[in-house]
């Protein structure tokens, strides 16, 4: 068990539609991340952008992008996460993935696709939430338009840190900002949000305002709007502990279950 976590977060640009080009350009930026970092964090669809073609950029659990991973977080000694186009049993998800130093890995689907661009009518919805540990720390992975329903982020498994990849376009990123401070507060958790930037094959624009935050919801990363930036945040354990033994708002959530 690990009480400091390092993650780097990458806000980058990404190539349309192109897996091959963005593979050798975030392997260039994650070979830059200096030593001692835990897990370092992608955006959304980081093979391709956010597209509604995924015949075009599709892979399976064994292509070229997941044994770069496992190549790569091998190599490097430091878990890697992102989502992308996965093709299985005749379907496409926007999935998720982890892949840890170890070749251990973990994969969520995305649960709330985003109807206003048509995903649900490409991708299938997850049905599962995911809570992984590595390195003593329990992580939640959810993806971009997860964000705008508290029930599924509700921290009813004292996870530590919560994790949204996105493409979240400039046009509604204060909702971006206030819902990812808002997830931190209300489950008493890291809550750390991995956007990109530039413009898109279909001329979206995207600001970044990746951030990072504490189970108080204060930030702390420095990374500024619309720039292409890789920061290291430091995560404790002890301060997560420490609040939630003071506080103890966990404590007085409501009692529900969520019916899929």
């Amino acid at each position: 068990m690990s009480n400091a976590l390092k993650v780097a977060l990458i806000q980058t640009d990404l190539v349309w539609e192109n897996p091959e080009e963005n593979r050798r350009l975030l392997n260039d930026k994650i070979d830059t991340i200096s030593t001692g970092v835990d897990l370092v964090v992608l955006p959304e669809m980081f093979t391709s952008g956010f597209t509604m073609n995924p015949t075009s950029v599709a892979e399976t659990m064994d292509g070229k992008t997941l044994n770069w991973l496992k190549t790569k977080a091998k190599e490097k000694q430091v878990a890697i996460m992102g989502s992308l186009v996965i093709s299985e049993n005749k379907n496409f998800y926007n999935r998720m993935v982890c892949v840890e130093p170890s070749g251990n890995m973990t994969h969520y689907d995305k649960r709330h696709t985003f109807t206003l661009a048509g995903e649900h009518e490409v991708y299938s919805a997850g049905t599962e939430k995911v809570i992984f540990n590595y390195k003593g720390w329990k992580i939640c992975p959810l993806v971009c338009y997860d964000l705008r329903f508290p029930v599924w982020a509700r921290n009813v498994e004292d996870y530590d840190l919560l994790i949204y990849v996105a493409n979240w376009p400039k046009i509604r990123i204060d909702a971006w900002d206030a819902l990812l401070k808002a997830r931190a507060i209300e489950n008493m958790a890291y809550c750390i949000g991995v956007n990109r930037v530039g413009l898109d094959g279909n001329q979206y624009e995207y600001s970044g305002h990746s951030a990072a935050y504490d189970v108080l919801g204060n930030r702390i990363d420095t990374i500024s709007e619309s720039e292409v930036a890789t920061e290291i945040v430091t995560l404790e354990k002890d301060s997560i502990e420490k609040y939630r033994k003071k506080l103890n708002f966990l404590n007085d959530r409501d009692d529900f279950n969520l019916l899929m």
